[in-house]
């Protein structure tokens, strides 16, 4: 028997696997073929089957929703002049077309996510074959091989498809986006991806992502900019440019680079903007400007719309200026400063400052802050539009809205609306009141017996000179004069809504009011004679620019027009002659028409100035949100009126002077003795003698008996008596 061949041993540092195929017979051959061929037509029928079976049951979701999609919109807030305010919602974005977005950030996009976009028909299969090699190296899903269109149908979708990355869903996702593209073209799927794709905090889509990092829209994005866009849309937080610059940087030049090799940029132009700094949007987010008045606004939109506001992309159009509202909430903080800091006298609370140095949690939400509090509000006197609103100190740690939400004694703000009672019945403003001690039983307890702020009593004077230095025996006095019903009934004329009790203590402001009611009311001042009530939305659209919503100007007539030039009248003597004149003339340097009525509580918890010109009504308020004195000798001429001044000031820097109010044609002059009422003779005291303006009929008849010295030589003769008595 012949020997069998052996094998010869491979040589030496020879792997057994590189040569022994070569070994194999025939047969070996075609067995590990078949073998193969098997294990091919199993793997494509588990593909096919997989393939077929991945939307059984409806599990994919159908395209044909895509025909009358909008993605989530958030509510956008407007100001007047057409600046965006904030965005409320969850989702913060702007739906553009695809031609309103510029070039070079769809440019940018497509280089980074899908370069061969325009090529393929919603999978690239050349990306899949270098995703699976990654991703078995590394026995994990490491390189992903989603297009622009597959991940369109991922965020579009992304309830119905599972949320996990698996291979189920990425079958799902490839069904989807064929079915994507065989439906629209490009610029559409392009269009909708661009409008979906989340970039960070509440900002979806490239508009809303764009104002937020650049305080820009998409169309005015350069180069750079867009590249930076699409960098931080690869994993926002990652690459967020404000914490992580430098990171963002580079990733942004990666995205230049792939833009130069792909034909979008020339090599020059791609250096250029490599070099381009990151210049970011000051503001980090929406919601640091006028946050009371968003809120107050959002507000009455979701009493009407529901929760379609924070969803349709709903444009709300509001009354809102923002240089009066940025000079308004620097006007209140300032003035909270000097009191804080003892410039108006001896502070003794828990100052703002100490409050945040002192507080474990700063962001915490509550209606009861223990520091001092200020709000403000600027309605055009003669619209009720709402310029101005500060509701607070810090809306982020409470969202109390002191000017809508608050009642707070109105103190002497109150008293033109007795004076208005007086002035309707057929009071002249030199009617004479006597500023003088009085005890009334007021609760059927014990007599009330009121006094003025200083404490002293100037004896009889007029109406005009008692609201003027605002005594509060002249209001009480004239208030039951005229009834406490009327009073009531006069202050609820001029629109206010709070309970007011009906005792005489009302005269003086003992009821709660709404600031804003307050200031809606002194419009019937500003404007001599209607009240505007208070609006801050002009129109509401949708998101097809069609008005779902238009708020109407709702003015009352309060006072015919010479009643009410009179009581505008008289309260401008607040400010050129009475308690508000140091803050706002002397000190304050406010030399334009101007008329206002200070307030200040009987025990220092609440102090007010409320404001007007006659474009304008502003009203102040100071205090703690759990009412306690503020300081020794708290008023609202020294505490509130500075505050009115400053944001006055700055508002007619930036604006014509007002005119002058006009005065009604039938009114007349005289000249009055203002210690007795009469009209004045030649020896009346110089100081004493003032012109008043009278509606025909109201005027004195009788010269001052007690400057008179005929009269007074006529009344010591004897069998001979003094001119008939009566004033008016």
């Amino acid at each position: 028997m012949e020997p069998t061949p052996t094998t010869p041993p491979p040589p030496k540092g020879t792997r057994l696997g590189a040569i022994l195929p070569w070994r194999w017979s025939r047969r070996t051959w075609q067995l590990a073929g078949l073998l193969a061929l098997a294990g091919l037509g199993l793997g494509l029928g588990l593909a096919y089957g997989g393939w077929t079976r991945a939307c059984a049951g409806n599990a994919c979701p159908s395209i044909g929703v895509l025909e009358s999609y909008r993605p989530t919109q958030a509510l956008k807030v407007y100001a007047a002049d057409g600046r965006l305010i904030q965005e409320v919602g969850a989702q913060h974005r702007t739906v553009l077309s695809s031609d309103e977005i510029d070039p070079a950030l769809r440019a940018a996009f497509v280089a980074v996510e899908d370069k061969r976009f325009y090529e393929h028909g919603g999978i690239d299969f050349r990306r899949i074959a270098g995703a699976i090699i990654a991703d078995v190296k590394a026995l994990s899903f490491v390189e992903g091989f989603s297009t622009i269109t597959m991940q369109l149908a991922r965020n579009v979708w992304s309830r119905e498809l599972p949320s996990t990355k698996s291979i189920r869903r990425k079958v799902r996702e490839m069904r989807v986006a064929l079915e994507l593209e065989e439906t629209y073209d490009k610029d559409r799927i392009l269009e909708l991806y661009l409008n979906q794709i989340y970039l960070g905090g509440s900002a979806y889509g490239v508009e809303a992502g764009a104002q937020r990092y650049f305080g820009k829209s998409a169309r005015d994005l350069n180069p750079a900019e867009s590249a930076l866009l699409a960098a931080i849309a690869n994993v926002p937080g990652y690459y967020d440019p404000r914490r992580f610059p430098y990171r963002a940087l580079q990733r942004r030049n990666i995205v230049l680079n792939l833009m130069r090799d792909q034909g979008y940029l020339a090599p020059d132009d791609a250096e250029r903007w490599k070099a381009y700094p990151v210049v970011l949007s000051s503001r980090v987010d929406f919601g640091d400007v006028a946050p009371y008045f968003v809120e107050w606004v959002r507000r009455q939109l979701y009493a009407r719309l529901g929760n379609a506001i924070y969803e349709r992309g709903y444009r709300v159009y509001t009354t809102l200026d923002l240089d009066m509202q940025l000079a308004a909430e620097l006007a209140v903080e300032e003035q909270l400063e000097h009191i804080e800091n003892g410039e108006l006298g001896r502070y003794h609370h828990l100052t703002y400052q100490q409050y945040l140095d002192s507080v474990e949690t700063p962001g915490a939400k509550t209606t009861d802050t223990p520091y001092l509090q200020g709000a403000l509000v600027t309605l055009n006197a003669d619209s009720g539009y709402v310029r101005a609103m500060v509701g607070g100190r810090d809306y982020s740690h409470s969202e109390w809205n002191r000017i809508t939400q608050a009642e707070r004694q109105a103190g002497s703000t109150f008293k033109p609306f007795v004076f208005s009672a007086a002035l309707r019945a057929g009071k002249p403003a030199s009617y004479m009141i006597t500023d003088g001690p009085i005890s009334i039983m007021q609760n059927d307890t014990m007599p009330w017996e009121p006094q003025n702020f200083d404490d002293r009593f100037y004896g009889p004077m007029t109406m005009r000179r008692g609201l003027a230095l605002s005594r509060n025996l002249v209001a009480i006095r004239l208030g039951l004069e005229m009834g406490v019903p009327a009073v009531v009934g006069e202050a609820q004329r001029y629109g206010i809504s709070t309970q007011l009790p009906r005792v005489p203590s009302v005269s003086i402001g003992a009821a709660s009011v709404i600031p804003l009611e307050m200031a809606s009311a002194y419009t019937a001042f500003a404007t001599v004679g209607t009240q505007a009530a208070p609006v801050g939305i002009l129109r509401v659209e949708d998101g097809d620019g069609n008005i779902v919503w238009q708020p109407q100007v709702r003015r009352t007539p309060i006072l015919d027009p010479e009643r009410a030039w009179l009581l505008t009248n008289m309260l401008q003597w607040v400010v050129d002659r009475g308690t508000a004149t140091g803050a706002v003339r002397a000190r304050g340097g406010f030399r334009h028409p101007a008329g206002g009525k200070t307030g200040t509580t009987n025990d220092g918890t609440d102090v007010w100035f409320v404001g007007f010109t006659p474009e304008l009504v502003t009203a102040v308020w100071i205090g703690f949100d759990q009412p306690r004195k503020i300081k020794a000798n708290a008023q609202g001429g020294l505490l509130a009126a500075p505050a009115w001044v400053q944001f006055m000031n700055e508002v007619y820097e930036r604006r014509p002077p007002p005119r002058e109010w006009e005065r009604p044609s039938g009114l007349v002059l005289h000249r009055i003795d203002n210690t007795t009422g009469y009209r004045a003779t030649d020896f009346c005291p110089r100081d004493a003698v003032y012109f008043e303006w009278f509606i025909p009929g109201t005027e004195p008849t009788e010269f001052c008996p007690v400057h008179n010295p005929f009269d007074r030589i006529f009344s010591e003769a004897p069998g001979v008596g003094a001119p008939p008595g009566g004033r008016h």
